[in-house]
């Protein structure tokens, strides 16, 4: 007759295979995926996370063109297909967003059922892993704003920037503004002020855009004051009040970045899930130029400084 002790031991061997086994189970749909969907004549960007929640179920979250990353409650999934349904966020109003697709290799591809009903198809890649180098050599700063004009950058609509006094201004929303040069791993330096209720922000390779916005005196939060938006808190909240010059100081190497504001480090060597709402493509493989947004409301610069790495990952 087997003891106690040892059929213990033996119930506990097979528990712990057991776990083993589902944990070595990974879903295929699994992972970060880079999409492009074909919305109203344009592709734009997009992003889907898909990870297990205990033993089957699937959860994930997801950023569209716009907004910031929303949860996914349950995406179910059959063979090679999966689908989820989304509340809308900054959508216009209608029935939730359904999303269907299917894996192909190592890609996806599927429809997207917007909130007036309207289907529109988009695909998508594994997200890249980008290198992390701990001990980059630095190139020479550049000056991306020259005090004089614009020369460097372009909009993506109707321009209404302008140079006052040697400043850079955005006085109402309109267009984005976007450096001609593309960057991997960078050093940037802004000093920034916006006026009361203004909201901007800086899109780190046109991708991850860092907060700007009038939230003193506020909690911290990924949509607040220095966060990257949708996705990464900051510490604590270093926002100045409105119409007051304030600085960020943000390393971007790969998906890792640090800001400090104010002086403050408030995200320090954090990972960038994906892409935020806005980006200008999904495309993280690439390096990209700094955008700052001007869609939304009035800011100033008077300085905007970017030191590459020599040698980029890129």
């Amino acid at each position: 007759m087997i003891s106690i002790s040892k059929r213990w031991a033996v119930l506990s061997l097979a528990l712990l295979l057991s776990s083993l086994t589902f944990a070595q189970k990974a879903n295929p749909l699994e992972g970060r995926w880079d999409l492009e969907v074909e919305f109203n004549g344009k592709t734009v960007p997009s992003w889907l996370e898909i990870r297990k929640s205990g033993v089957a179920t699937l959860i994930g979250r997801y950023v569209s063109y716009n907004g910031s990353a929303r949860p996914i409650a349950k995406v179910e999934a059959k063979d090679d297909g999966f689908s989820f349904v989304i509340p809308r966020q900054w959508e216009p109003e209608g029935q939730d967003m359904k999303i269907e697709g299917k894996l192909d290799g190592n890609a996806l591809s599927g429809t997207m059922t917007y909130t007036d009903g309207s289907v529109h198809s988009w695909k998508g890649v594994k997200s890249p892993k980008l290198p992390h180098n701990a001990n980059p050599e630095w190139d020479e700063p550049i000056a991306l704003f020259n005090g004089e004009n614009l020369d460097g950058w372009h909009t993506d609509g109707e321009n209404q920037w302008v140079i006052k006094n040697g400043i850079l201004t955005s006085p109402q929303a309109g267009a984005n503004l976007i450096s001609n040069q593309k960057f991997g791993d960078f050093k940037l330096h802004a000093e920034f002020r916006f006026p009361e209720g203004s909201n901007s922000g800086i899109y780190l390779r046109g991708r991850y855009e860092v907060q700007i916005a009038d939230n003193a005196g506020l909690e911290p939060s990924d949509i607040y004051f220095g966060g990257i938006y949708g996705f990464l808190e900051p510490n604590e909240n270093a926002a100045k009040p409105a119409n007051e010059w304030q600085t960020y100081d943000i390393t971007l190497i790969g998906r890792r970045v640090t800001i400090v504001a104010n002086g403050k480090t408030i995200i320090s060597d954090q990972t960038i899930p994906g892409i935020t709402g806005g980006a200008l493509d999904s495309r993280e493989w690439e390096p990209g130029p700094i955008m700052i947004q001007g869609d939304h409301g009035p800011v100033e610069f008077r300085s905007f400084k970017v030191t590459p790495v020599k040698t980029s990952n890129y």
